[in-house]
């Protein structure tokens, strides 16, 4: 009899007796007295003198410099919603996992047992300092807006939000490829969004800045088209998008669309939707597990469409791990005080160039294809192209010490060397 997905996933979750996912390792020997007095009393005196004189020690002698905080309270878990602090502790973990296995960075998970987001707000300023970075996971919108932009103006290293983020750049990078490969421009496409969440916002957000009139762009939600002068189910961040003067549903807003991105909830897109677009369209139904429309019958309903989705069994999946580790590993490494626009654009540029390259056998085994080539079903790297950390994270960094937010500076081609050797060790 076969297990289910959900069985496995627990099974998996208890796996040998030592539940969860993640551990604390030490780096340092502790076999003699020697050693311990070294690594605690008396020894451990020096460091904290050196750190109370001068903080930035902190990235010389603890691990600061390759540490992030992954901190929820549990308001927007997955699409499962707000379940709880606790309930989204295997997601904080299983990012961290991630964190480490792509790009070598360590984490603590951190669950805050809280609504109100002044409490959370006040808990991770009074933490930061453990940490070279924060990245903020599942936690509502439009709270998450505040939460994160405060932060940032309280904490002097990089506080980032990768639900809002995270899946702006990796669109962003599958949209420059998906109009050069349909021939179409930035400046001109009608672009439908269905979400107008965290993500929805961010990435919408991200496209103004890679190019897009604001004015090309149609934001719907639950509610249908976010409209000018709309009242219900309203926040500042979504009326930025309102556009048109008047109710319209969803498929309404399909007429003459070029792009659809969805970052909403599963099946709500017709064939009879994609019908009313242009041709050659570009579909990004980003929904999870299930996106807006299946792929297959997108692609039967328009053979023309470029389409993509979260999902790692079909192509073209377009996924938060092309970017999270990668913008904090150059981040980090460049002890940047934020992960500003900039450095976003980069991470969204270089991932588009990457996927122009060859891609290695390795990688095609992985995923069991004969073929990887850049085209209508590969516009954006996989996920487990181990290329992604030597080409993201130097743009990441590059980008930091240009626009002055790096606390120190690298030579890029030197430092791409050493995240290649940095990694070969750990095969």
């Amino acid at each position: 009899m076969f297990s289910t997905l959900s069985e496995d996933a627990l099974a998996y979750h208890r796996l040998n007796g030592r539940p969860g996912k993640l551990a604390v390792i030490p780096t340092k020997p502790l076999e003699t007295q020697r050693d311990l007095s070294l690594a605690y009393t008396p020894g451990v005196a020096a460091p904290v003198l050196e750190i109370a004189r001068d903080p930035e020690a902190a990235y010389e002698y603890t691990n600061k410099g390759n540490l992030v905080a992954v901190i929820s309270n549990g308001t927007a878990i997955l699409g499962l919603g707000d379940r709880g602090a606790l309930a989204s502790k295997p997601v904080m973990e299983g990012k961290g996992v991630l964190f480490k296995k792509f790009a070598d960075i360590d984490v603590y998970d951190i669950e805050v047992d809280t609504h109100d987001p002044d409490v959370l707000i006040k808990v991770v300023e009074s933490i930061a300092p453990t940490f070279g970075g924060v990245n903020l996971e599942d936690i509502r919108s439009p709270e998450c807006f505040r939460i994160e932009a405060e932060l940032q103006e309280k904490a002097d290293i990089p506080i980032f939000h990768d639900d809002q983020h995270g899946t702006a750049i990796i669109l962003g990078a599958a949209m420059l490829n998906a109009l050069e490969l349909t021939r179409k421009s930035l400046t001109e496409v009608k672009i439908v969004f269905s979400g107008a969440g965290a993500a929805g916002v961010s990435c919408a957000r991200h496209l103004v800045k890679l190019g897009v009139p604001r004015g090309n762009i149609w934001m719907c939600d639950i509610e249908g088209l976010v409209y000018q002068g709309r009242s219900s189910f309203m926040f500042p961040e979504k009326a930025e998008f309102a556009n048109g003067d008047a109710p319209a549903t969803l498929g309404e807003t399909f007429e003459g669309a070029d792009v659809f991105i969805g970052v909403s909830a599963a099946n709500i897109v017709t064939p009879e939707m994609l019908d009313r677009m242009c041709a050659n369209p570009i579909l990004f139904a980003m929904a999870n597990p299930d996106p807006e429309i299946a792929y297959d019958l997108a692609k039967q309903t328009r053979p023309d469409a470029i389409v993509a989705t979260g999902r790692s069994d079909t192509p073209n999946q377009i996924n938060n791990v092309l970017g999270f580790p990668y913008i904090f590993r150059g981040a980090l490494d460049v002890r940047a005080r934020k992960i500003n626009d900039e450095m976003k654009m980069a991470a969204s540029l270089a991932l588009a160039e990457l996927a122009k390259l060859p891609v290695p056998r390795k990688v095609c085994q992985a995923y069991s294809v004969d073929h990887l080539e850049f085209g209508v079903d590969y516009i954006v790297p996989k996920a487990l192209d181990p290329r992604v950390c030597l080409w993201e994270a130097p743009a990441v960094a590059e980008a930091a010490i240009e626009s002055g937010v790096a606390r120190k500076t690298l030579d890029v081609d030197n430092y791409r060397s050493q995240l290649a050797a940095r990694f070969q060790s750990r095969e």
